[in-house]
């Protein structure tokens, strides 16, 4: 066993690095991706100070443990970024407090709006058609309004 480490060698690394790489894109989880990147940084420093077959396993296992810091940093600052849009999959949400008029009249507290191309059932206050009404709460795909 302490002879398959000791040919431990610099392309060994790399190509372990690629595999573990590309299994990530078979199967992804980023799992790999980190593991493969940590094989990767031995190799490559394989290449410049030579390491024993030890000294290289230790620092694969260092890389490898600090990946996971580092996934979850890259992760939580990619979390940040769909914070930034905040109605991103929330599509009535974005709708409260924009003002439209009605394409039919609301009668016995039921009427509808066209927004865009879609028309939506709006719940409110009695309207005649062509009124001006603000949304003030969104309910799955039904909108509460208010004379604007």
């Amino acid at each position: 066993m302490a002879e398959m480490f000791s040919t431990l060698g610099t392309w060994n690394w790399l190509i372990f690095g690629f595999i573990l790489m590309a299994l990530e894109l078979l199967a992804p989880g980023v799992f790999m991706f980190w593991l493969g990147l940590a094989a990767l940084l031995v190799g490559l420093l394989s290449f410049v100070i030579n390491p024993s077959w030890q000294a290289q396993l230790l620092m694969f296992a260092v890389f490898a443990v600090a990946a996971v810091p580092a996934w979850r940093y890259f992760a939580r600052s990619e979390g940040s970024r769909s914070r930034s849009n905040p109605f991103l999959n929330k599509r009535t949400e974005a709708l409260i407090g924009r003002e439209f008029t009605l394409e039919r009249p609301i009668v016995d507290g039921t009427g509808t709006v066209r927004i865009d191309d879609t028309i939506w059932r709006v719940a409110g206050p009695d309207a005649p058609a062509g009124s001006r009404v603000k949304v003030v709460q969104a309910d799955g795909a039904s909108l509460t309004v208010a004379v604007a």
